[in-house]
């Protein structure tokens, strides 16, 4: 993707968000949805301006990498989207939902560029590009020139067993019923390899009665992490952190694991005292069901995501 050197077209993979109005309007025809924007209802009343934005802003990706000379490959389903083949730049055009759907499709070597097609709409937090100012910001991360933060990821396993290598943003572990106790044990474990093998050491153990436990790399502590009381960490940190929703406390004890990091080697094992329970990860659309005695096991990812354009430290 360097400069002047290049001898083919750089192969650019394209990410696109469905709208809401293309979704819920144009292909499902949702009655309901169509009768509140018939009546002008303030719930809907965003639907068709970000729809507009959004159309707009595809198009002006489309112009951009079509002068920028690009091998173009479309995809309109982000958490379905996996890097086939070589890819030079993969772009999503949505928001950060639809950064975060595509990134587990990306592996630690191709660098993401997150379009924001409708600003006045949507936060974007991790999208350095944004509709009117698409060309500079695609001719940039074409040609080298704008700045990348690896951004650390999680790994998840359930009983030893992997279940997700990428995840960015967070992990939810609870009741399956949100008006239901949280019963679980938190481990924080250090782990060391030494000639002989490898093994581990419990640093802390912890019994909770929760909302539930949010746990995640960097990315996230903006978001979940922070409005459950935990800290904001700068981007390229290569922490995990963790957050007990509402703790409960029958007598006022004190508890040490409701807010801490993940750090090194260690990992953080949560162990289900529910017959019910479920794990989320980065958001409602990968669910797996965990009963009581499955252990949970939390650490640092081998696979970072490189993001173009984005400050190391986070706003």
């Amino acid at each position: 993707m360097s400069g002047g050197g290049r001898s083919r077209a750089p192969r650019v993979l394209v990410v696109l968000k469905r709208s809401s109005w293309r979704k819920w309007v144009e292909e499902e025809g949702d009655a309901r949805i169509v009768a509140l924007l018939e009546a002008g209802d303030e719930t809907v009343r965003r639907m068709r301006p970000g729809h507009i934005d959004h159309t707009e802003t595809i198009e002006e990706v489309r112009q951009a990498l079509a002068d920028l000379g690009a091998e173009v490959v479309w995809h309109d389903r982000p958490h379905h989207f996996r890097v086939d083949g070589r890819a030079d730049l993969v772009v999503t055009v949505g928001g950060d939902g639809t950064l975060l759907g595509a990134s587990h499709g990306i592996g630690p070597r191709v660098p993401l560029l997150g379009v924001n097609s409708a600003p006045a709409h949507s936060i974007g937090f991790f999208c350095a590009a944004r509709k009117g100012r698409v060309h500079e910001a695609l001719a940039a991360a074409l040609d080298g020139t704008l700045e990348r933060v690896e951004l650390t990821r999680m790994r998840v396993e359930l009983n030893g067993d992997a279940l997700h290598d990428r995840v960015l943003n967070e992990a939810l572990f609870c009741h399956s019923s949100p008006a239901a106790t949280s019963r679980y044990i938190l481990r924080l474990r250090a782990h060391e390899h030494d000639g002989a093998g490898s093994g581990s050491q419990v640093l802390a153990e912890e019994e909770h009665k929760s909302s539930g436990l949010w746990v995640g790399p960097a990315a996230g502590s903006t978001a979940a992490q922070r409005s459950a009381g935990g800290l904001v960490l700068p981007l390229d940190s290569l922490d995990l952190q963790y957050v007990a929703r509402e703790p409960y406390r029958p007598h006022g004890e004190p508890l040490k694991l409701t807010l801490g990091l993940v750090v090194g080697e260690q990992s953080l094992d949560v162990k289900s005292r529910m017959r019910q329970a479920r794990l989320f990860l980065d958001g409602d659309h990968l669910v797996h069901d965990v009963t009581i005695g499955d252990v949970v096991t939390m650490r640092r990812s081998s696979e970072p995501l490189v993001v173009l354009g984005l400050k190391r430290q986070p706003a």
